[in-house]
């Protein structure tokens, strides 16, 4: 009778503990999928060899790498904007690290954030996006990958070898690097190219940020539908590394399920502001003065005066609304 006693006992005891670690475990999902909980839970949690500092340490080399090899854009007004962007989405994320946010001057549409906070936004994506929300989705998406750690995280989980410490990335060799097209920079693949299952939690997640942040998160999935789409008939625009985890249906339907049933509806979203176009224009004007990489001298008329990039821009929209566009749902 006493052993039988002690036997019920014990599996009431062991039934509560499983009872307390599956609520656990619920309590802990819900509040991933909660974007009222952004910044008070730990989305990086996970085996790491790295520590936060030593991911910060590596990023920053990996970025003066990507610095020495390719095209900064030095226009103050440009670089502001987007970082003024990024910036926003980062105080709406989880993200444990400051970011430093740099446009580089390349067509290829593509956005990447290296491990530590280091993000580079490709002149191409800004031009490609139709919209603030769009790039801020596409933003989002990679400021999610560094606020979950996926780079670090990955790594550890042994699919790039011996990255177990800070001084074994740049040594050995080139063997097991891939020389990442947008930035004309030699990158490790395995802090770039992530697993179906780091990519939907930055998918998640990063629909998490922009809607906090007061954007639409339909506009992540009409942009990736655009590039798809976009791919299809201009094939090789995407560059090779984005298209290493490219927005397939399946990830499509699932962003569209997280909206719908994680995200409640807002009467209105940012969508749009003049700042994002102003933007576009300065880029766009920065290609002129330009022919097949050479650099064309243009002859100003006498008496006349050759306005600065994006001075006629700004004076034409000094009259205009500079209040955002707004999206109202039905």
């Amino acid at each position: 009778m006493r052993s039988t006693h002690q036997w019920r006992v014990g599996k009431l005891v062991l039934i509560g503990c499983l009872a307390a670690c599956v609520g656990f475990a619920g309590d802990k999902k819900d509040k991933r999928k909660d974007p009222e909980k952004i910044g008070d839970r730990d989305v990086g949690k996970g085996v790491n060899f790295y520590s936060l500092e030593k991911e910060i340490a590596l990023g920053k080399q990996m970025a003066q790498e990507v610095e020495q090899q390719a095209r900064i854009v030095d226009d103050p007004v440009i670089a502001e904007y987007v970082n003024r962007v990024g910036q926003n989405l980062v105080r709406n994320s989880d993200a444990k690290v400051p970011f430093t946010i740099k446009v580089v001057d390349t067509d290829e549409v593509n956005a990447f954030a290296l491990p530590g906070g280091f993000f580079f936004v490709n002149s191409g994506l800004i031009l490609e996006a139709g919209d603030e929300a769009e790039l801020a989705g596409v933003m989002a998406h990679e400021i999610a990958h560094v606020a979950a750690r996926h780079g670090t995280r990955q790594a550890t989980r042994g699919e790039i070898a011996n990255y177990a410490s800070l001084p074994l990335i740049f040594m050995g060799g080139w063997t097991a690097y891939a020389i990442y097209q947008g930035a004309n920079a030699i990158i490790p693949l395995g802090f770039l190219k992530f697993s179906r299952t780091f990519e939907a939690e930055a998918d998640m997640l990063g629909l998490q940020y922009m809607y906090k942040a007061g954007y639409d998160p339909t506009s992540f999935v009409d942009f990736f539908e655009k590039i798809e789409s976009l791919e299809k008939t201009k094939p090789g625009t995407l560059s090779k590394v984005f298209s290493t985890h490219p927005m397939t249906e399946d990830r499509i339907k699932s962003a569209q399920r997280n909206i719908e049933e994680n995200l409640a509806e807002r009467p209105e979203y940012v969508l749009d502001t003049s700042e994002f176009h102003d933007v576009q224009a300065r880029l766009e004007n920065r290609r002129k003065p330009y022919q097949d990489g050479v650099r064309v001298t243009l002859r100003r008329a006498p008496g006349g005066t050759t306005p600065a990039d994006g001075d006629s821009d700004s004076k034409t929209n000094t009259d205009q609304d500079e209040r955002p566009t707004l999206k109202r749902r039905n």
